[in-house]
């Protein structure tokens, strides 16, 4: 899903790196197909990971339901709600290390 050209097009077109890992599946029906199945696109490992850091951070966020739903309907009154999220799980975190 991540990994289709409807995806990636754009981002290139953009000029952003797609950190998208190419699925097996893919990969299998692409050799057959020789050099006419096209280059398997860029993918490096470490960035990746970097992403996946970011994946449950939003998912952990999602579990604030005013932010979920976005009941504020103001901007800068979410922004806040996120930050205030931000700032209690860095703290918590950094507790945690100590």
């Amino acid at each position: 899903m991540y990994s289709s050209r409807a995806i990636r097009t754009p981002l290139r077109n953009r000029k952003i790196g797609a950190v998208i890992p190419e699925p097996a599946d893919q990969a299998g029906h692409r050799k057959p197909r020789g050099s006419r199945g096209g280059r398997p696109p860029a993918f490096h490992e470490v960035d990746y990971r970097g992403r996946n850091v970011i994946d449950r951070y939003f998912n952990q966020l999602k579990h604030w339901r005013g932010i979920a739903t976005r009941i504020d309907k103001l901007a800068n009154i979410y922004r806040a709600a996120i930050v205030l999220h931000a700032v209690i799980t860095w703290t918590t975190t950094s507790s945690d290390m100590t």
